[in-house]
């Protein structure tokens, strides 16, 4: 794969979204995305302000999540949710879809929920908006739907995980990238540890890799 190591920086969210994640590890996350070049910072929403006031005239943007971790918030929180982070910072927003929803056939309110928050980020400029599908919870029939459901809502990326349920599987990026072919963006995230793991998300039609492990991979690059 022919693929340098300053682009495979530029394609990583650099990740720290665990509940406990305190303002000191934010702050070295911010400092390691300078550093290393990365293209990403993805933050919870209580955190969005300080990644923007650390990045300040750094080259790195900050992503907030969404819904997050289950996706099962009333469609209008999540819009507030959104349109919060950007306010507070937030250039990309990192949304769960409404899985319940999904797996119950209901494809209006899956579409309507995505919606919201896509209106919300349409409201201001170049804000992405990337739908978690949670893929470690769906059947490859749902997956499918999944996938079409975001791209009819207008989302810029469908993203593979949370990483609470399974992960990132090669099997369903080529899915995910068959599905929507080259109009979408794909974010590889969930178990991507390794640079070898994030080249495979690449090679099978990721664009992104959503990671807390970015610094082992590019470091690894250079070896």
């Amino acid at each position: 794969m022919n693929i340098s190591k300053r682009q495979l920086a530029k394609m990583i969210d650099h990740t720290l979204i665990k509940p406990d994640a305190t303002e000191s590890e934010v702050a070295q996350l911010c400092e390691e995305a300078k550093k290393y070049g990365f293209g990403c910072v993805s933050v919870n929403p209580v955190y969005v302000s300080l990644a923007k006031s650390l990045l300040k005239g750094a080259d790195v943007k900050v992503s907030s999540t969404v819904g997050f971790p289950f996706g099962s918030t009333l469609l209008e929180v999540k819009a507030f949710e959104a349109e919060e982070a950007i306010g507070r910072g937030a250039r990309e927003l990192d949304m769960v879809i409404n899985v319940g929803a999904l797996k119950s056939s209901n494809r209006e309110l899956v579409k309507r929920d995505i919606e919201a928050v896509v209106k919300v980020a349409r409201t201001h400029s170049n804000i992405k908006v990337k739908v978690i599908i949670e893929t470690g919870r769906l059947t490859d029939e749902e997956k499918v739907a999944a996938c079409k459901i975001a791209e009819e809502a207008g989302a810029d990326f469908v993203k593979t995980s949370t990483g609470l349920v399974g992960g990132a599987t090669v099997e369903d990026v080529r899915l995910m990238r068959r599905t929507v072919g080259a109009a979408m963006g794909i974010k590889a995230a969930g178990g991507i540890r390794t640079l070898s793991d994030a080249l495979a998300m690449i090679d099978a039609g990721a664009n992104r890799i959503g990671t807390s492990t970015g610094v082992a991979i590019i470091e690894e690059f250079g070896r």
